[in-house]
């Protein structure tokens, strides 16, 4: 099986040194994603804002190597501030709503205070038969 790097472009990626996925077999593990649009490179202030667009960069991510939203069975959700998470809620329930993968929330500090959300998921592709 080989491995695949997926980029989306972002500046932090080429600067840091990572991918925004990798791909092993079936398996697709998505780094830790936060709300900028990575063609402008600008992020929101707003909360809600951002966890959409985390997602929405999550989706992109997945399309491009055959995959979608539904193949995520792991996701971990990173926010400075725990008590902002509720607020999170109804944008988490669109996109996992009825995919229900395993999930955890961590408060911590992230590396630009501009970021006010980061997620990563694990996917796995459907093997034939």
């Amino acid at each position: 099986m080989s491995r695949q790097l997926i980029s989306s472009g972002s500046t932090f990626e080429q600067e840091i040194g990572y991918s925004r996925a990798v791909v092993d077999g079936n398996w697709i593990f998505v780094s830790g994603t936060t709300g900028f649009d990575y063609s402008k490179m600008t992020i929101s202030d707003d909360l809600v804002e951002q966890t959409e667009q985390c997602l929405k960069n999550i989706q992109e991510t997945l399309t491009k190597v055959g995959a979608s939203m539904q193949n995520v069975v792991r996701v971990t959700y990173v926010l400075p501030n725990a008590a902002d998470f509720p607020d999170c809620w109804p944008t988490l329930r669109k996109y996992f709503g009825e995919v229900k993968p395993a999930a955890m929330m961590i408060s911590a500090g992230l590396s630009d205070p501009r970021m006010r959300i980061e997620i990563e998921v694990t996917a796995r592709r459907a093997t034939g038969g």
